[in-house]
């Protein structure tokens, strides 16, 4: 749609019904977190085997998560694309592409062919489709946080951008359930390793399945119509021909806040959901020592654990409409502080202990993470909304989970199988949160249609 038609129309376009947007902020990150954790998982169980040399496997699994983070660098290009076409173009076509863009680069995955089929040529490809993976998300987060948080009723804006980050906790469990329920389908004879048959054909069927969420989240997304905040910046001719440099020019202290908010909520997620995989099926007598659980009891104990998360990034958002997006960001950064460093403790006391980790690692991140989808969009004006909020969230992305798998892998090896120095690697990313929450203001009382 062009600028003038869309201004001509402005007056017309009836507000989206409230469930509409639920359910279109929700379904799209659902979709996107879920072929996010489908690599994430491969990456630790399946990738080391298939798509890099036999040799060592410590040094397969820090390629595979090398691969995993090059999405993180791509992010921040697909948020300034698809933060640029969403600020001059709309919010629903930016996120029908994105949705789009995620969707096949994930299909492809399922179809790729492995390193003793096709050699290094099967990494490369791997690499390409994990950077499409990247550019989509980086366009994907903040277009459905600003169809929350745009749409959402006067006071109700920490409740409404919770349900895009609810995206996260529910793409995890469908995830990892559905590869569970392939491993179940397919057992192997050592819990250490999947099946032939899982390695064979079986991992594949979930990156193929997201094929059928992408159509139903495109359904959805396609019955949107743009949010006041955009129609009132197309109509009073406020639309940036380049929005990343207005950014840039005027917001440049926002960009840099809004990323250092994010950075331990990113350390935390992928810590909690990544390396934790590893760490939890390392054997205590491997070479790099850990926990030994089985692969099916870890991740039904994760899985146990994300519930926590969903439930507390819901009820983040009630809390930060009470208190203030910046008051319970600050109170919840200390307890991040505090968990990163009593790591050690707590994995040490057997399966209750390393259960209490799980449930209060994610507990943690559900109350961090749940406030971002209304605090990062009111840093902007609606005119550079979705590339500066889209900008320091991916940014971070860079920052925090980029590196968050392999400093800890390395940190884990350092450390002789202990996993203190990475639980204090992840309290110092915290501090500098805190940091940048005690410089910044609070955004509550923003008008976000201005």
């Amino acid at each position: 749609m062009s600028i003038s038609a869309t201004a001509a129309s402005a007056n017309a376009v009836p507000a989206n019904p409230r469930s509409r947007v639920i359910l279109a902020s929700l379904i799209g990150t659902t979709i996107e977190f879920y072929d996010f954790y489908v690599y994430a998982t491969a990456a630790v169980l399946v990738f080391p085997h298939l798509f890099f040399p036999a040799g060592n496997e410590t040094t397969a699994l820090l390629a595979s998560f090398a691969v995993f983070g090059a999405a993180m660098i791509a992010r921040p290009l697909g948020a300034i694309f698809f933060g640029h076409l969403g600020d001059r173009r709309g919010r629903k076509i930016t996120l029908v592409g994105a949705l789009l863009t995620m969707g096949i680069a994930t299909f492809l995955i399922g179809l790729l062919p492995t390193y003793p089929v096709a050699g290094w040529f099967a990494p490369a490809l791997l690499v390409v489709l994990r950077l499409a993976q990247g550019f989509a998300l980086g366009g994907e987060w903040s277009g459905a946080a600003l169809v929350a948080t745009e749409n959402a009723p006067k006071g109700k804006r920490a409740i409404y951008g919770t349900f895009p980050q609810l995206g996260a906790p529910i793409g995890f469990i469908i995830a990892n359930g559905l590869f569970l329920i392939i491993a179940a389908a397919l057992p192997s004879d050592d819990p250490s390793r999947p099946s032939l048959a899982f390695l064979a054909w079986g991992w594949r069927i979930p990156f193929l399945f997201s094929v059928v969420m992408v159509v139903i989240g495109l359904w959805v997304r396609l019955s949107l119509v743009e949010s006041a905040a955009f129609e009132n910046t197309v109509r009073k001719g406020e639309v940036k021909k380049v929005p990343l440099a207005a950014a840039v020019k005027t917001h440049w202290r926002q960009l840099i806040l809004g990323t250092f908010y994010m950075l331990a909520t990113y350390v935390l997620f992928y810590l909690m959901t990544t390396f934790s995989l590893s760490y939890g099926r390392a054997a205590p007598t491997g070479a790099v020592p850990g926990l030994g659980y089985d692969y099916t009891t870890f991740v039904l104990m994760m899985i146990i654990g994300v519930v926590f998360f969903g439930i507390f990034t819901l009820v983040s958002g009630p809390w930060a409409e009470r208190w203030g997006r910046r008051t319970t960001l600050i109170a919840i950064t200390l307890g991040i502080i505090v968990f990163g460093l009593l790591w050690v403790p707590m994995l040490a006391a057997g399966t209750v202990g390393v259960m209490a980790w799980l449930i209060i690692g994610f507990t943690l991140m559900g109350m961090t993470f749940g406030p971002m989808g209304a605090l990062l969009p009111e840093l902007f004006p609606a005119s550079v909304r979705y590339t500066g909020s889209g900008i320091s969230y991916n940014v971070s992305s860079i920052l925090g989970a980029a590196v968050a798998p392999f400093i800890a892998v390395a940190l884990w090896r350092v450390g002789g199988g202990s996993p203190f120095w990475v639980g204090v690697y992840l309290s110092a990313m915290a501090v500098l949160t805190l940091i940048a929450l005690l410089i910044g203001q609070e955004t509550r009382d923003v008008d976000i249609d201005r």
